[in-house]
């Protein structure tokens, strides 16, 4: 009798959603056969002369597809046998699906089980499960965000293999996290996204963003920001539409959402999907999401239901088709539940009456569906598709985008700015004219200015790391899809950052250097500003680098203290260069404390002035000049200038390992 309910289950689907009028009989006629129970091979025989019927019939039938009526492309996504799992053991990852032999006694771990599944264009398909199905895990490895080396079995795209590089490209993913820039407005954050991604120009941007505006029904709040954590801005549902719209401004053939009305209220979640499922209808696009458990009115918006517990697949099809199958297996609905959510509640028991025929059987069944619908063929030649814009334009756009971060960042910009300018008042009065006065504790005195000074401006660029660490989450999102190199997101970081770290630098010098009473001539100030400058930049330079390792903020915190402390003992203040032991001299050469400090020392004790300039004096008679205090510190003239390009050293060193690692953790993300 089991096997009777499979196969009506299968041919329902034909009755129920084409020609209702005309077939009602016929499925009333079914359930009287199960119900009375004939004989197995009478209804057999009229199952087999019914399905060839149907299949005949509707293949001479057009499909009807909710799309519009221009040549876009359509993309049909289908998952054939698809396994994942991870193996526990300390050997790594192991991605064979079945056997597998193996040392550890903990086995591998499951994630997806022979799932079998289809995502069609015009349509809105959903994943659904309890937590820990796999559903984030599916939308994935079908959005190409999981390299499919590592999985077992076939994701297909329009019935040919996917294309790792190329698909990204051509679809959109949202995550479930709204990574988008606080300080930026809606219309911005669109606009930013379709310059870097569309190759017309700012003129096709523009016509696109009104467009996805107007669309998503944003445009009452085109000039306010985004916001986010501690910064006010647009509801969490606009934020959340904003996300899809980034995502959608290359206007993509398949989009993939995580979790789309996650955090929303009701209103603002039924919003949400009744924007993309307008975009369905107008546009045909494939649009393939996770959700946990929708509502009553966001249920009917879906035109594909895709159930899954534990890694298997329960439920392949229509919502219709899992309240028959709910109904099979002696399960009655509350009136006040909707099917989804009573399916999820009671999925284990649904288990039971589920089988991997049943899966494959509804599978084929949508492929006898779908034999009419023409789609696109990928070319191979596609897989190398080229930027949308030169590294030059690149460059500019994401400098424009950093710039206007930086300017209304207040922890970054007039915090820095206030932070410099009071610094270096403070720091002068409290040294007032130290610097006109001699003998051996004015030196000291001198000495411990230039250490303390370096200490805070090396140390007072941390409070960057936090949004370098959020503009990684950006910058890894973005790169995937191609919207722009690795290498223009680091150029126009550093180039932003010269002008803005120069005033900071300026400002510092401006209200430190004469109220301390150093060297009175206009050269000496303006080198002391170039090294303040340089010191600045290797600081930031040094955060973004090791922003772009670690994992998280009281990580970096905790490395880039330690590295700066260490770089101050071994600076040559505390302990002589002759004073540290070989072994541990190389951090020495790589401290960044060592080279702007002696330059503060040639710059004040050394020139043709420091040859005649008494430090020390005893009973009258000078007995240490400037240029004698200079050797006895091993210090040269020379290296006035050579410490100077050993900083620019670690400035470009730092930016180009930060350009590696960078490249490196989106390039991992891709393959």
């Amino acid at each position: 009798m089991e096997n009777i309910y499979v196969f009506t289950l299968l041919a329902l689907p034909y009755i129920t959603s084409h020609n209702i009028h005309k077939f009602g009989g016929l499925a009333h006629l079914l359930i009287g056969i199960l119900r009375n129970e004939f004989s197995l091979s009478l209804f057999l025989q009229l199952y087999l002369s019914l399905t060839i019927f149907l299949s005949i019939f509707f293949m001479e039938l057009p499909m009807k597809r909710p799309i519009s009526g221009d040549q876009r492309s359509h993309y049909r996504i289908e998952a054939k046998n698809l396994c994942y799992k991870i193996s526990e053991s300390f050997d790594g990852l192991n991605w064979v699906c079945g056997g597998g032999g193996g040392s550890s006694k903990r086995g591998p771990k499951f994630i997806l089980k022979n799932v079998n599944c289809e995502a069609r264009a015009g349509e809105i398909t959903a994943i659904a499960g309890p937590s820990g199905a796999g559903k984030t895990t599916l939308l994935e490895i079908l959005g190409g965000n999981i390299p499919l080396k590592k999985i077992s079995g076939q994701v297909l795209v329009n019935d040919q293999h996917m294309l790792e590089k190329m698909f990204p490209r051509i679809s959109g993913y949202v995550t479930q996290d709204d990574a988008l820039f606080p300080f930026l407005t809606v219309e911005e954050s669109l606009m930013y996204s379709a310059l870097l991604r569309l190759a017309g120009g700012r003129k096709e941007a523009e016509s696109r963003v009104r467009r996805l505006m107007k669309d998503l029904g944003l445009e009452q709040v085109a000039g306010s920001r985004v916001g986010g954590g501690s910064n006010r801005g647009i509801s969490g549902g606009e934020r959340r539409r904003v996300s899809i719209g980034v995502e959608l401004v290359h206007d993509p053939a398949v989009i993939f959402i995580d979790e789309p009305t996650s955090g929303l209220d009701s209103v603002s979640a039924l919003h949400v999907m009744s924007v993309l499922r307008r975009m369905v209808i107008s546009q045909g696009k494939t649009v393939l999401l996770t959700i946990h458990q929708p509502g009553f009115r966001i249920l009917e918006l879906f035109d594909r239901l895709i159930l899954l517990s534990s890694g298997v697949v329960m439920h392949n099809g229509s919502l219709d088709h899992l309240e028959e199958m709910l109904k099979l297996a002696n399960h009655q609905i509350p009136h006040h539940v909707n099917v989804l959510e009573f399916a999820i509640d009671v999925v284990d028991s649904l288990a039971m009456h589920t089988s991997e025929t049943f899966n494959r059987l509804h599978y084929l069944q949508n492929r006898v569906e779908n034999q009419t619908i023409r789609v696109p063929r990928l070319d191979k030649d596609e897989e190398h598709i080229s930027y949308q814009n030169s590294r030059s334009k690149e460059v500019v756009i994401l400098g424009q985008r950093f710039f206007k971060n930086t300017f209304r960042t207040k922890q970054l910009f007039a915090t820095r700015v206030i932070q410099a300018l009071v610094a270096g008042v403070v720091l002068g009065t409290i040294f007032f004219k130290t610097g006109n006065n001699n003998g051996r504790t004015a030196l000291q005195t001198r000495l411990g200015f230039f250490a303390f000074s370096l200490t805070f401006l090396l140390s007072s660029t941390t409070e960057g790391l936090p949004i370098f660490l959020r503009e990684r989450m950006i910058l890894m999102r973005e790169t995937s899809r191609g919207a722009y190199r690795v290498s223009s997101y680091v150029l126009a970081n550093t180039l932003i950052f010269l002008p803005f770290l120069l005033m900071v630098s300026l400002l510092f010098a401006a209200s430190v250097y004469w109220l301390v009473g150093f060297k009175n001539e206009v050269s000496g100030f303006f080198y002391f500003s170039l090294v303040v400058w340089m010191v600045v930049l290797m600081s930031n330079s040094f955060v973004a680098c090791f922003s772009a390792l670690v994992p998280n903020f009281i990580t970096g915190n905790s490395v880039i203290a330690g590295l700066m402390g260490s770089f101050f003992l071994f600076s040559g203040y505390f302990i002589s260069k002759k004073n540290i032991p070989n072994y541990w001299i190389f951090v020495h050469y790589l401290s960044l404390f060592k080279y702007p400090f002696e330059c503060f020392l040639i710059n004040e004790y050394g020139g043709e002035q420091g040859k005649g300039r008494c430090i020390e004096s005893k009973e009258g008679v000078c007995t240490t000049y400037g240029e004698m205090f200079l050797r006895q510190q091993g210090l040269k003239e020379s290296q006035k200038w050579t410490n100077l390009a050993v900083m620019l050293g670690f400035i470009v060193g730092y930016r180009i390992l930060s350009f590696v690692i960078l490249w490196y953790r989106c390039n991992k993300i891709r393959s």
